[in-house]
């Protein structure tokens, strides 16, 4: 979803709208063919998606919003079109001259680069075409920097030939992983929500939770994170699940801004949920040359520990406000819902099928189990997919698709100009340097790095940029590789719920009607454990997986144990309200189990126990004395 204020186009003319639909089509098939039929080479296959998507966002997003393409828009497009034809119809001479551009290269270069950036303005903002600028600006002027950021600099033709003519910039792994793999699981989970899953996955979580203590934002909570591994943002995911959980939370009795709070933390969350998780995840596994399904295993732990966080500070607040769970006779039947609905589960289970145990590519298992979707959709007349569902499922997949491709596009000239520039080293000395090679603290200023560029940016984009450039330090300084990428990809997404910006908590205050600054900040308390879970498997990588069973469990439930007093602390309530002193005791007690040691958490554990048996004691002793007194 774009970050700036640009909306896709409302008025638009029946041109426009068969244009979309077109391309959108084309763009579908082209993308079932190349995964379950036959790939073209990497650089054809970025070019070919690419094309698409630069066609798309000037049919989207209009010059003049609002309003149907311009003259300059449809120039842009034949552009586009021009120079990715450009690369097919010469692509054997450009690889022949072994790197060595003509004058037409740097044209179509030239041309194209400028595309990808205004494609990007209008997609995602300025925010990351302002850091695109800026970093081919410093590949530029690199010989009249001062210290350290000093280069020997590259001219023009350089900086267009890496960027156009090599899978080292705008056609590098951010692009390919969007080329591959994004379309395929975006349309995947966008054909599921057409055919009915949304509704199948709110009346599951409305089925589990609703009974219980806080049953609505518990609901909320487990069907926003259902729902965030289908799509992938966290604003579309307060959006489409939000304009349900938000007013059924105040109906029962929420404030407007906890009620906000909640949707923006457990949206926030969704693109951290296997087994589909964001476009990032992919492009984790691409960095590091690990099988996705690595990267999935690694991820499910970090993501049970980012919701039950959420969900503990729920109960506690519930419990403090005394609101109970909704009447089993107001709650669907969980055995109708997995009767009616049940079958849309299928296509995930084979995906993870597929990933997992046969270890297919992640292209050819979202083919299978985009067939798998296919096949099951006619298990029902009302979730048949027809013509008129494909071509509502194509154009809705393409123009989600738009602000993760063009992102991809972009951060690939970034990439580009970090490597060839050789910034990335750099960067990862200074900070192993600003640090003084002190973990925790390069850790903190890797966080505030991703938060930061992750307010202005989509999650994706933020953690190519923080990950390509305090990544590599991180693991220069000890971290297990995959616990520093996740940490920054964690961060990137939890800047939706950080303030000022906090994108999601925007897109929940129109819904809630509340402030998006309070809800902000009380999302923030909300999932304040949250923002400690990084911090967490950064020191111990069992908690991505990396270890024995045994010490995994172990790392795990103490790690719950952890963030359940954390929770308790910081809402100051867990059987009944804490004292100022039993909530201190409740922080202490999970910050010591951060530190892998064994020694450490058995002193966590110690601090947790004994200021849970005071907290008790205390409130039996109080409640002892309500009832003598009445």
């Amino acid at each position: 979803m774009p970050t700036n204020d640009a909306q896709p186009s409302g008025g638009a003319n029946f041109i426009t709208i068969k244009s979309i639909l077109l391309v959108s089509l084309a763009l579908t098939v082209f993308h079932l063919y190349t995964s379950g039929i036959s790939m073209f080479t990497a650089w054809i296959q970025r070019d070919v998606h690419l094309v698409f998507m630069l066609m798309l966002v000037f049919l989207v997003y209009p010059l003049r919003q609002r309003d149907n393409p311009t003259v300059f828009d449809w120039l842009l497009i034949l552009l586009s079109i021009a120079s990715g034809l450009y690369i097919i119809f010469f692509y054997q001479d450009i690889v022949d001259r072994l790197g060595i551009p003509t004058t037409p290269d740097l044209v179509f270069g030239g041309i194209m680069i400028f595309v990808v950036l205004e494609a990007t303005r209008r997609a995602t903002g300025w925010v990351l075409v302002g850091i695109a600028l800026v970093f081919l600006a410093y590949t530029l002027v690199g010989p009249w920097l001062p210290g350290l950021l000093a280069h020997k600099g590259y001219s023009v033709e350089r900086i267009i030939s890496q960027m156009y003519l090599t899978t080292e910039g705008i056609f590098g792994i951010p692009l390919g992983v969007s080329a591959s793999y994004i379309f395929l699981f975006i349309f995947l989970t966008t054909m599921l929500e057409k055919l009915g899953m949304g509704k199948f996955l709110l009346d599951l979580a409305m089925s589990v939770m609703g009974r219980f203590t806080g049953g609505p934002a518990k609901t909320a909570v487990l069907g926003s994170g259902l729902m965030g591994s289908l799509t992938g943002s966290a604003v579309a995911n307060v959006v489409g699940t939000g304009a349900f959980t938000i007013p059924l939370m105040k109906s029962s009795g929420y404030r407007s801004h906890f009620a906000g709070a909640v949707e923006a933390c457990a949206s926030a969350g969704g693109q951290l949920m296997p087994p589909i998780m964001g476009a990032a995840a992919f492009i984790i596994a691409e960095f590091l040359g690990i099988p996705y399904i690595h990267v999935v295993i690694a991820a499910i732990i970090p993501a049970l520990l980012y919701y039950l966080c959420i969900l503990f500070a729920v109960h506690f607040e519930s419990s403090r406000l005394g609101l109970l769970g909704l009447p089993r006779k107001d709650l669907p039947s969980l055995k109708q819902v997995l009767k009616t609905g049940g079958h849309f589960l299928l296509p995930l289970f084979a995906l993870i099928y597929f990933l997992g145990v046969v270890q297919y590519s992640p292209i050819r298992s979202a083919f299978y189990s985009i067939v798998c979707m296919f096949i099951i959709s006619f298990v029902r007349w009302q979730s048949r997919i027809n013509w008129s569902r494909f071509k509502e499922g194509a154009v809705a997949a393409s123009k989600r698709t738009i602000t993760v491709a063009m992102a991809c596009a972009t951060a690939g000239l970034v990439i580009g100009c970090i490597n060839l520039s050789g910034l990335g080293l750099k960067i990862s000395s200074l900070i192993i340097s600003a640090s003084g090679g002190v973990l925790w603290l390069a850790l903190i200023l890797t966080a505030i790095m991703a938060i930061i560029l992750g307010m202005g940016l989509p999650a994706t984009a933020a953690y190519i940029v923080a990950g390509t450039m305090a990544a590599p330090a991180l693991v220069k300084m000890g971290l297990y590789p995959l616990s520093a990428h996740l940490f920054v990809f964690y961060f990137a997404i939890i800047s939706a719920i950080t303030p000022p910006i906090a994108l999601a908590a925007y897109g929940a205050s129109a819904i809630a009607e509340a402030d998006p600054l309070k809800i902000a900040v009380t999302a923030c308390k909300i999932g304040v454990a949250a923002f400690i879970i990084p911090f967490m498997f950064a020191y111990d990588p069992l908690l991505v997986g990396h270890g024995d069973l045994f010490n995994i469990l172990w790392a795990t439930v103490t790690a719950i144990i952890g963030i359940a007093s954390l929770a308790g602390g910081v809402i100051g309530y867990v059987w009944r309200s804490a004292k100022a002193y039993e909530r201190l005791l409740f922080v202490c007690g999970s910050l010591m189990l951060i530190y892998p040691n064994i020694y450490s958490d058995l002193v966590g554990l110690v601090i947790i126990g004994f200021a849970l048996t005071v907290h008790v004691l205390r409130s039996r002793s109080k409640e002892r004395a309500d009832i003598a007194s009445v």
